[in-house]
């Protein structure tokens, strides 16, 4: 346990920092080069738009708590759970966000120019996947999110990384219904044979 949890500790500081800037070089080279945006927050005060914000507000609080950790003893204010803070489980996390991390970056990598954050209104910038991994599950990268936000969990076992997975798992799977509706309207009956084969989570 004394050599895993700062190796942990630290881990999680440097992987949420990681993320951030990942997904921030991305959006900002693929807008470069494509000269549009591939994060939409939907119309102001929508669904898709609270559920945007809601996310980031909780990623902005995630990646705090992580890099105060490297270097103040806080975890008095987070509430851990002591019966679960053992290093199995923190190791556990770990290699779940690790496994989160690969196959988000797969599967994004598998969509190509075909990525997008949140609901691109444009039918001209968008072709239906329903190959690959997509023909197992109508949302396999959120399937990829919120297993790194269950991995989370078992990192840093605490009623702050709880109140961070019961809020992502719900932003989610509203944000995935939210998603299949435009898709419903953008793709029409090409969507619904598509849906009716092909489950929404497993």
């Amino acid at each position: 346990m004394e050599s895993i949890e700062p190796l942990v500790r630290y881990s999680l500081g440097l992987f949420f920092l990681m993320i951030g800037l990942q997904f921030s070089g991305r959006s900002l080279g693929l807008f470069q080069r494509m000269h549009f945006s591939h994060i939409n927050y939907g119309k102001r005060g929508s669904a898709p738009w609270w559920h945007r914000h809601i996310f980031n507000v909780f990623r902005a609080f995630i990646l705090g708590v992580c890099l105060v950790r490297i270097f103040a003893d806080i975890d008095g204010w987070l509430g851990l759970f002591g019966w679960l803070y053992h290093w199995p489980v923190l190791l556990v996390g770990m290699l779940l966000l690790l496994a989160s991390f690969t196959a988000a970056n797969y599967l994004q990598a598998y969509m190509h120019e075909e990525w997008r954050s949140g609901i691109d209104p444009r039918k001209d910038q968008r072709k239906l996947l329903t190959s690959g991994p997509f023909s197992h599950s109508r949302n396999p990268l959120f399937l990829a999110v919120m297993m790194g936000q269950f991995g989370f969990f078992l990192a840093l076992p605490s009623v702050f990384s709880l109140v961070c997975l019961v809020a992502g798992v719900l932003v989610i799977t509203r944000q995935a219904r939210e998603e299949e509706k435009a898709l419903a309207v953008m793709f029409g009956e090409d969507y619904e044979r598509y849906r009716v084969s092909v489950p929404r989570w497993f």
